[in-house]
């Protein structure tokens, strides 16, 4: 039973709100400041899973975050999407005028580029976390700052939200790992995605007839991300999700590929979220 999670970031990131979208609100969250010591909480069972973020609709997706996955062979049991609306926040009779520094997330900083084109004063610096930075300013009470983060952030932290929705595009997602040490054996009819890692013969054609067995077994592929091999200059490892309305079709599909790949891996089998 998972009681406790490792979250990148404090109270009031968009990590924490995903913990309380995907649990509840009684969730008890372990507060990491990197990815890395997210994975640790895990591994030393400080934390019975984890929330990582895996891939952003205008960003892209977070490739660090595969290699922690598979590295440390931790086991994807579900996924969320959250909606990211991005505001910027500072202490109370402020305006964006008076704000001359913004710290945020790289990652909220690039969703949110085109909008401080309209403000050349204002310099942007990347930080650790969203929330973290709105709670520093009002810890040290520092004016002329404004922090990127969340709603929540904003009233956890007493701050005043100067700009709402301030990414560059407005429908703004980002898809979110819950993972684990093993796997929470989910019932197989409940399955409908999974997520796998395979490596292939550097010729012509091996991945098209990959995906001709997908194909042929009824599977749809909604993702696929190669990942340099860092040890093996120039070859790649593919990271794969897939959905299917038949768990034997996908067990089938599994088999086959066992035989025709290199370093065949399950990552996770899980509920699709999106159905």
């Amino acid at each position: 039973m998972i009681k406790k999670v490792a979250i990148q970031g404090v109270k009031g990131s968009f990590h924490h709100i995903v913990s309380q979208h995907y649990f509840d609100e009684t969730i008890l969250v372990d507060e990491c400041m990197t990815f890395d010591a997210v994975i640790d909480s895990v591994l030393n069972g400080k934390s019975d899973a984890a929330i990582m973020a895996i891939e952003n609709s205008i960003a892209g997706s977070i490739i660090p975050n595969y290699a922690l996955i598979d590295t440390h062979d931790l086991y994807i049991v579900g996924e969320y999407y959250l909606d990211i609306q991005h505001h910027l926040m500072a202490l109370p009779d402020q305006t964006i005028d008076d704000i001359k520094e913004v710290y945020s997330h790289p990652m909220a900083l690039l969703q949110c580029k085109l909008f401080f084109k309209q403000y050349p004063h204002i310099k942007l610096i990347e930080d650790i976390d969203t929330a973290q930075v709105a709670q520093r300013i009002q810890d040290n009470k520092t004016r002329s700052i404004a922090a990127i983060a969340s709603r929540m952030a904003a009233q956890l932290f007493d701050l005043d939200i100067l700009c709402e929705s301030i990414q560059t595009i407005k429908h703004n997602e980002t898809r979110f790992f819950v993972v684990k040490t093993k796997n929470s054996e989910i019932p197989e009819n409940k399955i409908n995605k999974a997520s796998i890692k395979f490596e292939l013969e550097h010729k012509r054609g091996s991945l098209a007839a990959i995906l001709n067995v997908l194909s042929d077994c009824k599977l749809n592929l909604t993702k696929i991300q190669s990942l340099p091999k860092i040890e093996t200059p120039w070859k790649y490892a593919f990271f794969v999700d897939i959905t299917f309305e038949s768990y034997k079709d996908y067990d089938k599909a599994k088999s086959i590929l066992k035989i025709m790949t290199q370093d065949f891996k399950v990552l996770g089998e899980y509920k699709n979220a999106r159905l």
